[in-house]
């Protein structure tokens, strides 16, 4: 159910809003199983905030559905952050929310309650986006939506790829030992840490006898 899955940063926050609102309202309508859920999320405000492009967005709940705005004049009960790419993979590669949560690719903070409320939801909502926005909008507009919002996260699993390989290859070029060698190493510090204790022992040993000749 996150929004900011688009990744057009040219698209107005209204425009944005009459898009997620239109998409989620016609979801909603549809689908009754949620009723329950949007029962326990009335009255709800959830302020969206996308750190890459400085969007804000609130959602909210009324009357078994759901309205997007720009503003809100209501306190939020929960504040979500991430990324345009953090919530093109929540909504369109349905990575797990608990996941991104631990992995701080998604932030949530506010009231407790309505935050378990929001994650039963992103965890149950089955929605399809780019589905759902051709539905509303047209072929044309949805395929280029979902075409970005897959290209950046894409673009991520890749830079990630760059990045690990670029360690990798920073620590060989470092002379790196390897897991044997590791061993190797520990092994002959143990034994030489063994031999000094009991060098120690015999030191104390004839340190005591030299006191007892003295006395």
């Amino acid at each position: 159910m996150s929004v900011m899955f688009l990744p057009l940063r040219l698209i107005p926050v209204p425009v944005q809003c009459v898009v997620l609102g239109s998409v989620l309202q016609i979801f909603f309508k549809n689908n009754e199983k949620f009723d329950d859920l949007l029962e326990l999320l009335e009255g709800k405000v959830f302020r969206v905030f996308i750190k890459d492009t400085g969007s804000v967005l609130f959602i909210g709940f009324k009357s078994g559905s759901a309205w997007v705005h720009p503003s809100s004049k209501q306190r939020p009960d929960v504040k979500i952050e991430s990324t345009t790419t953090g919530f093109a993979r929540l909504s369109f590669a349905k990575e797990d929310p608990d996941a991104l949560v631990m992995q701080k690719v998604l932030k949530l903070s506010g009231d407790s309650e309505s935050m378990l409320l929001f994650q039963k939801l992103l965890e149950t909502l089955d929605l399809d986006w780019e589905l759902e926005l051709r539905r509303a909008f047209g072929d044309f507009f949805g395929r280029k939506v979902a075409s970005a919002a897959y290209a950046l996260v894409d673009a991520e699993k890749k830079l990630q790829q760059n990045s690990t390989k670029l360690v990798d290859d920073a620590l060989k070029s470092m002379d790196t030992p390897s897991a044997e060698r590791l061993q190797l190493w520990q092994a002959g510090v143990e034994s030489v840490s063994r031999k000094m204790s009991k060098l120690q022992r015999q030191l104390d040993k004839l340190e005591r006898l030299a006191n007892k000749e003295k006395a």
